[in-house]
């Protein structure tokens, strides 16, 4: 058979995809019990290799910090970042987004690592600017609502119900204003509307820079690194950014 015609038959079995779950498997020191000598003298060069590039320290973590809804000491820490950053772009947020899916590990107390900080944000998510009305952006808040809640910014105050519903929404101590036009900053891949994100589709004004040096763990990285310098431990605290009533 051709490889033509194998891919051809590969690609109609019938099958398709109706829906998929997902999970985290902790990967720790139980299994160094079961280490295979031979294996991890083979692993050794590349090992050292990964180290170099890994280990470095890019800042210090005060407390133990992890993701969660309907709010937690990451995402806020993480959705400041994002407003801190507007000023390298030029950009003067009036809020920040932040994917609790994007969040794929915690920064533990003490030293954190180039390496923490690629297993937080292991995505090449860039970091991203755009306008939404008062009306898309309550739309917005409700969407979050429904998820449980996801990352904003210090200022939002959202109150949601247990089932998923926007109870309210403030800015600042303000109600939304439906006729205003909002400023935000976000990952690339959120802005695309996408976790569920929909009101990001109705975006104008649109800043997305595109190159490397935007992702957004190259930004944790900085402001960790300016925060070290200055002999700051980061850290962030729950301040009832999204309530559950």
């Amino acid at each position: 058979m051709t490889a033509a015609a194998l891919l051809s038959s590969s690609c109609s079995t019938g099958y398709k995809i109706t829906g998929f779950e997902r999970s985290r498997i902790l990967i720790d020191s139980t299994y160094d019990d079961a280490a295979d000598k031979a294996v991890a003298d083979f692993m050794k060069p590349y090992k050292r290799h990964v180290d170099s590039i890994m280990s470095p320290v890019v800042g210090m973590s005060a407390e133990y910090m992890y993701a969660d809804r309907p709010e937690s000491n990451l995402s806020n820490l993480l959705t400041d970042i994002l407003v801190w950053a507007g000023r390298d772009y030029g950009e003067k947020p009036d809020f920040a987004v932040y994917n609790i899916g994007g969040m794929r590990s915690a920064f533990a107390k003490g030293k954190v690592t180039y390496g923490d900080v690629l297993d937080v944000a292991p995505f090449e998510n860039k970091i991203c600017f755009v306008t939404l009305t008062g009306a898309k952006v309550k739309e917005l808040f409700a969407q979050i609502a429904a998820v449980g809640g996801e990352g904003v910014s210090h200022g939002v105050e959202l109150v949601i119900t247990k089932d998923g519903r926007l109870k309210s929404a403030k800015l600042n101590g303000k109600e939304i204003d439906p006729e205003a036009r909002y400023r935000i900053a976000t990952l690339d891949f959120v802005a695309q509307g996408n976790d569920n994100m929909a009101a990001f589709r109705s975006a104008t004004e649109v800043n997305s820079p595109e190159s490397k040096d935007n992702n957004v763990r190259f930004i944790i990285m900085k402001y960790m690194q300016e925060k070290m310098k200055q002999g700051v431990s980061v850290s962030s605290k729950i301040e009832g950014r999204i309530k559950i009533e």
